[in-house]
């Protein structure tokens, strides 16, 4: 079984974790990148007409990617991806919609400040194929140590 993290990050708090994920795992990472990156005044959420407000504010927007990933090789995806507004960012879906993920598994995995998942799997599920076996992992706030990612995954039935 081969395993990927693919995660996308704003700030840096996602790739962090995600690449200590990697490690944890021994899995491949992939970095899911905007097309045009998101700078500081695009992520605050405090204003209205911030470029993250706009995207989250339509439930249909679907964020140009940089690149698309090569899916085909892997079993289980863990996809990881800061909170906004309660549910994952719609770069997200940009990511499950520019691939086939049948028959495959995802463990989504996120961090927030105080957030948790929210809607994030209803809102994620219609991207992709009803074949995906989903898993609903954890939200982590702050930093997380690679003994504690070790005893994460050890909880969860891949």
């Amino acid at each position: 079984m081969k395993t990927l993290v693919a995660y996308f990050s704003a700030s840096g708090s996602t790739r962090k974790l995600a690449k200590n994920l990697a490690e944890v795992l021994g899995a491949d990472a992939y970095e899911i990148k905007p097309e045009t990156p998101y700078r500081g005044a695009d992520l605050n959420w405090n204003n209205s007409q911030s470029r993250s407000s706009v995207e989250m504010a339509d439930k249909n927007s679907r964020p140009a990617l940089a690149e698309k990933a090569d899916v085909a090789a892997y079993d289980t995806i863990f996809l990881g991806f800061p909170i906004w507004w309660y549910v994952a960012p719609h770069i997200i879906n940009s990511f499950l919609e520019s691939a086939d993920f049948a028959g495959k598994t995802i463990v989504v995995f996120a961090t927030s400040g105080g957030s948790g998942f929210g809607n994030t799997l209803a809102e994620l599920k219609p991207s992709c194929a009803d074949s995906v076996t989903w898993i609903e992992g954890k939200v982590f706030r702050g930093h997380v140590d690679k003994d504690s990612l070790s005893a994460w995954v050890k909880t969860l039935t891949l």
